[in-house]
Order: structure tokens, then C-alpha cells, then sequence
């Protein structure tokens, strides 16, 4: 009765290797900034009463095993100087108890020796003892967190930048590998034998077909079977055309008019095998983009790597569906848009009586979405879904993956639909069975979820309750409105409960009858709290655990300071962290240096608590380290977002400045004369882009891998901001274009082997440069990939800063 979803979605590829290893596959999606972060202090900074292993926060988790009857769980808190403790847990009571050891559980045990972990699918899919070696190939710290069957994560605490890892797991066991930003860069799921993996940072555009948009409206329906379900007949393609083969190997052909320009290459059978739907598909551009490798590891020639690629303009593979009824072979052709798509394809879903099928359609430029309906005898047309926008219809990347457009309900052919047509991202409750007052119509569609807050992913869809879990931010009015909190409601919209309340950003843990719920919430500033509560209503049972930071304190470790000014328009309120030297002197002033990362896709400051000191390389070099979500990029209202719409060259400065500028009223310590930028990515545009667009305010930029030219990077990522057709707004925001414009040191940073952002686009802003007659200086990495250089790229970034900015 429960359709549980695939959490998260944005998963990484992971391909064999030798000796076993699992290496991650290049990505294609904008990746995430590189920072140093500390995780173990020098022997300077640990107290006496650290572990052997350098842990300064203790009580910072639990990881519960629970009773055959889901009522009691135990844990074990590892605690300073290598003690421990377990701790009994009633959840009818809201009592904790602390026992003196091991011994005394396997007591309250007694002979049943059945015990269910909180990961309610463990008993179908633990396998074996074994061990994941997590290894940190990246530029970035990254955070390993154990996946429990409901989502939940807990976190097993961060691994440097060059640094591994080995963890102790069962086959079977998710571990989610997240980087400084809180974003997801993979699930792996680990084997029965011991295994490596390999993290380089990156993380996927989009899943491979089968799997992009997890387990969404039927999916089965979508393979291509040749057979028909009753047996009777057999579809062949050949010579760009359908035919059909007769159990007695007769063919017949039901096509004439594919051609190699306009060939059928897609058909769906009729649940009652009387009709056939077919793609006839137009090819589009297959042009590519090459990558030359100078130093091939082995020596010899340069290598040469091409690849297919899709820019921003280019043409698309279109599908034209066709409707054949077999027994009469009449051909019918619906009077509706061609599909168009860079990755995509139409997915066939039926109605439940077999009258009619359906596919959703996103059209060029992301300005419209569409559930289209064709009645499979007529051919005639309906929208059940058909939203429009004046900016887009957010179709794509949306953030991690972890919320689709359309969620089917298998038992009563309705769909739960996201949108932001109200302003805010919601949830809609859509009925196929309503009758229609003209041809073209919507169907009757009513909210789910409604209010000045966003849906951020969908958990749990309950057929049987018709209740939804989900979670979202902007939730409550006096805490940032980025911080992420648990929710339950009707598919009417009645009934909505908020299962979390805490000032912080949340993960939960069920109980394996869902019955409970284990919190922990933390903010930057604020350690973790970890409380047990009720899932029925939400209400409060008992504290588990209050993060132990007494040694961190004792090392001296300061903390980000979260802090809010208004922007642009007076009223908004924009949110960032201010990361400070351990050893800072607040008689003395200090440039600034802004980490930057603006794309629309997400939203980047982090939200949670570590016990690692961010940007540590940063501030230890006396610069106080600045991250901003300014307007333009997403998890706010679609207003927010919308900033971005045919202007990426905004990136949200006007907003950034402001901020920088009210944070300096209130600490003299920031020198807003010695101002500097850097980012990788959509984080390189923008940290070039300050330089261009805003250089009486930013004096120094780091730009590693940049989009440079909208229209020389993806063009799934381009164009759903950027919009379609290219247009002069392309030229306007492209910083190739504006090159003439720099003011100040600017340092260019590239990978010859970057597969995710061509290098070409860097390297034509250094030709435009260099035309311009401007000076700046630029880095280019043998066999460097998507990123800030690795260690060597770091360095060169920290003494530039030093270089340009430092007294």
C-alpha cells in the first residue's frame, strides 16, 4: 500500500574497475564549489580528552536498532576519551535510559532474539558483513551519511580532500555521499564484499531513461515489447518503417511513410492489442565537442576525445506519434506539437480501461508542460495538464532530484502534481475522470499543498491513506526560510502536520511501523539535537540526545555566523554565512572573499552543523570567507527565482553587495575595499561575471571551469534560464561578449579533460581577453577534469588571494 520512493534520485554512476574498485563517472551538471575543510585538528588544537580518532563532538547521532515490536530501540554513544554508552529507549513511555553496557540489552531481550534496525527494508537487503573505502578524490571535503529504508540519514562524519576512508557496512547498506554545500552528489549501495569508491566530486545531470525519473507513471508500459499482448501479432522495424508479422510469419506492412529523414523508431501496443501507437522521429544536430588530452598517463601522441553534445539552438531529435488500428490498418495521425527533447523521449502511459494513452510533454525552452491525452480510437486531443509561464515551467535539474513533476496513482489513475503556479512550489491533486467542459481543457485540478512556503520532495506517497510525506522550508516565519522540515497531509488538503518544529535543518528516521519518528536538526551555528517524537501528530516524546561540543570549544573552533539583510527590493530578506578566522582580532579589518555559486538550479549556503571549520585554508590565510543565496537562484518563491530569466549575468550581485555592505555596518572587521570572488562552474560565470558587471565592488576573481557563453555550455541547463530561441539576452549575459569590461586580477582556472563544461569556453574568454588587451592570468591542467584544479589548483588560488588582496 505504500508507494515508496527512490530518495535520492540524483544518483551517481558507478562503473567496475580494476581489482574491484567502484570509480565515479564524470558528471554533467554544474558542479559544486571546492573548499578546504579540516576534519581531524593538528596535534595543537586537540584537547587531552579527544579519542584516538580526533572526534571534538560526541551525542552528535544516533543510529537506532529497534524491537521486534517497534515500541523500544537501543543505540550506543561513543563518547570522549574512547568510553562509550547504550542507551534503552521506549517509545510508548518517551523514556531514555542509560544502561551500564552491552549486556544488559541482550537482558531486556531475553530469548526473542528478533531485533528490526530503523531501516524498515534491512531484513530484505542486508547482506553481508563487509566495507566501503570512501575515497576523496575531490578538491572538497565530503560528508558520508548511512541511508535508512525511509530516507533518514545519519551522518558518519566527513572526509577530506585526498583523504579515505573505510567504514564498516552490510550488503545492501545506501551511503549518501554529500559535499559542502549539503548536496547530493550519490547514493552507493553497498556489496557483501569489500569495495572501493572512488568520489571525484561530480555528480549526473539525469539518470539513464529507465531510471531518470524514479518510479513515476508506469514505467513498464514505457518498454518496447514486439509482441502484442495477445500474442496474435509481432511488430518488425525495418527499412525506416512498421510491419507486422503474423504468428504464422506472414508480414504485412502497417507503415509506408518512414523515411530516413522521418523513420519510426518507438511503438507501444494497446493493452487489448487492437491498436498500435508509433514515434515517427525526425533526427536533430548531432554535433560534438572535442577534448584533447596532452599528456596521456602512458606517453605517446595526444589523445583525441569526441563526443556528441547538444548546445543551446541546436536541433533535437522530434517525435511525431502516429495511431494505427491493426484489424482495419487505418493510420491516424493526432493533431498535437511535436515532441522535442535534447535527452528525453515520450513515455506511453495508459488509462486504466486501455481507451486512451498518455505522455507528458516539455516544450522547447521550458515555457510549458503538458499531460497530453489521445483517444485511441479518434485520435482526439485532450491536455489533462497544460501549464504555461511567462518566465518557465521549472522541468529540469531540479534540485538533487528529489521531486518530479508527476507522481501516478496506480489504483485511481489520478496524479499528484508539482508546480509553482501559485508563486510557490505545491502540490496538486489531479482527477483524469472529470468530465470536461470543451475540448482542450484542463482537467479538474485542486491544491494539496497551499501557503508562502515550498515543497522541496516528496517521501512517501500512502495510496491506501491518501496522505502524502513530504518535506519543505519556509515553513515558520521566525527561522530561515531555507531550513527543511517534515510534513504529512491529505491528498484533499485537509490534515496537514507538521511532524518537525526545531530551529534547524531536519533528517528523520521511522520507525519500521512508521509509528515513530527520530528528529535531528542542527543549523551551522547550532550542534545537533536529536528528539523522538510521535509520526501520527508530531508531538514531542523525548530529548535522545544534545550534541557534545565541549571539545571543540576547548580547540577553539568558531563557528559560521548566520546572518540576514534585505535586498534589492527592500523587503526580501537574503541569507548567508560569515565564516571568520579561529584567531581572529576584531580591533583589526579583513578582506572579504566571497564563495559563489549562483546557479538556479538550487541553492547553495549551507544549512547544517559540522565540526569542521568551513573555508578553514581560507581563514587560516586571515580572510573571512563569505557564502550568499541571492535572488535568482531557487527554494524561495517563483518571484525569487525568476531574477534569473533570460539574465544569469545577474547572479544575484545587487542582493550580494547589499548584504556584504549591512554585514560590514555591523562588523567594522570586514574590509569591503579589499572584496574578492571565486567559483567553479555556473560559480566560475559567476565569479568572472563580478569582475565585468561589478568591479567598483570586486577587486579579485578566481574562475575555475567557467560557463562562460551560455551558448557554448549544455543546452538541457541553458536553456531552461536562459529560454529558447538564442536571442541577444544570450550576448548580453555571455562573458566572452563583455570581456572588455574587466577591471581588477582576474585568475582563469581549466581542465583539458573537463567532460562537464567544454574548456573551449574558457578559453575563448581568454582569446576575447587577451583582443581586449586586458591582463589576467590563467591555469590550464593537463588531465585536469570539472574543477578547481585539485590541490595545485587550490594553492594557486590561495596565494592569488594572498598575492592581491593581503597588505
Amino acid at each position: 500500500t505504500m508507494n515508496k520512493l527512490a530518495l535520492p534520485i540524483g544518483m551517481l554512476l558507478f562503473f567496475l574497475v580494476d581489482g574491484g574498485q567502484l570509480q565515479a563517472q564524470n558528471a554533467k551538471e554544474p558542479s559544486a564549489l571546492p573548499t578546504s575543510v579540516a576534519l581531524t585538528p593538528s596535534p595543537s588544537q586537540q584537547s587531552p580528552r579527544a579519542s584516538r580518532t580526533g572526534k571534538l563532538i560526541f551525542r552528535d547521532r544516533v543510529t537506532p536498532t529497534w524491537f521486534a515490536e517497534g515500541t523500544k530501540f537501543w543505540y550506543r554513544n561513543q563518547l570522549a576519551e574512547d568510553k562509550s554508552e547504550f542507551v534503552l529507549v521506549d517509545a510508548v513511555k518517551g523514556t531514555r535510559e542509560v544502561l551500564p553496557d552491552r549486556n544488559a540489552i541482550d537482558q531486556v531481550v531475553g530469548n526473542d532474539a528478533t531485533i528490526e534496525s530503523t531501516d524498515t527494508s534491512t531484513a530484505r537487503r542486508t547482506g553481508a558483513s563487509s566495507e566501503v573505502t570512501f575515497e576523496n578524490q575531490s578538491s572538497e571535503a565530503i560528508e558520508i551519511f548511512w541511508v535508512n529504508g525511509e530516507g533518514g540519514r545519519t551522518s558518519y562524519g566527513k572526509i577530506n580532500a585526498g583523504e579515505k576512508r573505510t567504514q564498516h557496512t552490510y550488503g545492501g547498506h545506501s551511503w549518501a555521499i554529500v559535499n559542502h554545500r549539503g548536496e547530493t552528489l550519490g547514493v552507493y549501495s553497498a556489496t557483501d564484499d569489500p569495495s572501493t569508491l572512488k568520489i571525484d566530486g561530480s555528480k549526473l545531470a539525469s539518470l539513464p531513461p529507465s531510471r531518470r525519473r524514479g518510479p513515476g507513471p508506469n514505467r513498464r508500459e514505457d518498454r518496447q515489447r514486439s509482441e502484442s499482448p495477445d500474442g496474435k501479432w509481432k511488430v518488425v522495424l525495418r527499412d525506416h518503417n512498421l510491419f507486422l508479422q503474423s504468428e504464422e510469419n506472414t508480414e504485412t506492412p502497417l507503415s509506408t511513410d518512414g523515411t530516413e529523414e522521418a523513420s519510426y523508431t518507438m511503438f507501444a501496443w494497446s493493452p487489448d492489442s487492437r491498436y498500435l501507437v508509433a514515434f515517427r522521429m525526425t533526427p536533430g544536430d548531432k554535433k560534438e565537442v572535442h577534448l584533447i588530452q596532452s599528456s596521456p598517463p602512458n606517453g605517446g601522441r595526444a589523445v583525441l576525445e569526441t563526443r556528441s553534445y547538444a548546445l543551446p539552438g541546436d536541433a533535437f531529435p522530434r517525435y511525431e506519434p502516429q495511431l494505427f488500428e491493426v484489424s482495419t490498418r487505418k493510420q491516424t495521425t493526432p493533431k498535437v506539437d511535436r515532441f522535442e527533447s535534447e535527452w528525453d523521449r515520450p513515455r506511453i502511459q495508459w488509462s486504466p480501461d486501455g481507451s486512451a494513452f498518455r505522455y507528458e510533454q516539455i516544450d522547447r525552452g521550458h515555457q510549458r508542460f503538458r499531460l497530453i491525452e489521445i483517444d485511441i480510437a479518434t485520435g482526439a486531443v485532450r491536455n489533462r495538464i497544460d501549464e504555461q509561464a511567462k518566465t518557465f515551467v521549472w522541468t529540469a535539474h531540479t534540485e538533487n532530484r528529489l521531486l518530479q513533476i508527476l507522481y501516478r496513482l496506480e489504483k485511481t489513475d489520478e496524479y499528484v502534481y508539482a508546480s509553482e503556479k501559485s508563486g510557490w512550489r505545491h502540490l496538486y491533486l489531479v482527477n483524469t475522470s472529470a468530465k470536461r467542459s470543451k475540448e482542450g481543457s484542463t482537467e479538474s485540478i485542486t491544491a494539496i499543498t497551499r501557503g508562502e512556503w515550498l515543497v522541496r520532495g516528496v517521501d512517501t506517497i500512502d495510496e491506501e491513506k491518501r496522505q502524502i510525506w513530504f518535506h519543505a522550508s519556509g515553513v515558520y516565519p521566525d527561522q530561515d526560510p531555507y531550513l527543511i522540515h517534515y510534513g504529512r497531509v491529505n491528498f484533499d488538503g485537509t490534515g496537514l502536520v507538521w511532524l518537525t518544529e526545531g530551529n534547524g535543518n531536519h533528517t528523520l528516521q521511522y520507525s519500521p511501523n512508521r509509528s515513530y519518528l527520530i528528529d535531528t536538526y542542527s543549523r551551522v551555528d547550532a550542534a545537533p539535537i536529536t528528539e523522538l517524537r510521535r509520526a501520527s501528530d508530531g508531538s514531542f516524546l523525548c530529548r535522545l540526545e544534545t550534541a557534545d561540543t565541549t571539545l571543540l570549544e576547548e580547540a577553539g573552533r568558531r563557528q559560521p555566523e548566520v546572518f540576514s539583510a534585505k535586498g534589492r527590493d527592500g523587503k526580501t530578506d537574503i541569507w548567508g554565512i560569515i565564516c571568520r578566522p579561529q584567531n581572529m582580532d576584531p580591533q583589526k579589518k579583513y578582506p572579504v572573499i566571497e564563495d559563489i555559486y549562483a546557479g538556479p538550479h538550487g541553492s547553495f549556503v549551507p544549512k547544517s552543523f559540522t565540526p569542521s571549520v568551513r573555508h578553514e585554508a581560507l581563514t587560516k590565510l586571515g580572510f573571512i570567507v563569505v557564502q550568499i543565496d541571492g535572488m535568482g537562484t531557487a527554494n524561495r518563491s517563483k518571484a525569487f527565482q525568476d531574477v534569473c530569466w533570460k539574465n544569469l549575468k545577474d547572479g544575484g550581485f545587487e542582493d550580494r553587495i547589499l548584504w556584504l555592505r549591512a554585514a560590514a555596518q555591523k562588523y567594522p572587521e570586514l574590509d569591503l575595499d579589499r572584496v574578492g570572488i571565486y567559483g567553479t562552474s555556473a560559480g566560475g560565470q559567476n565569479a568572472a561575471a563580478a569582475l565585468l558587471f561589478h568591479p567598483d565592488f570586486y577587486k579579485v576573481g578566481v574562475a575555475a571551469c567557467g560557463c562562460h557563453d551560455n551558448r557554448m555550455d549544455k543546452a538541457s541547463w541553458n536553456e531552461q534560464w536562459m529560454g529558447y530561441p538564442v536571442g541577444p539576452h544570450y550576448s548580453q549575459c555571455s562573458n566572452i561578449d563583455n570581456a572588455h569590461r574587466l577591471e581588477g586580477k582576474l585568475f582563469l582556472i581549466v581542465g583539458e579533460m573537463d567532460k562537464n563544461v567544454p574548456p573551449e569556453s574558457t578559453l575563448r574568454f581568454a582569446d576575447a581577453l587577451i583582443r581586449a588587451d586586458k591582463d589576467f592570468d590563467l591555469l590550464v591542467v593537463p588531465n585536469g577534469g570539472h574543477g578547481m584544479g585539485g590541490a595545485y589548483g587550490m594553492r594557486r588560488m590561495h596565494k592569488y588571494f594572498v598575492q592581491h588582496l593581503k597588505p
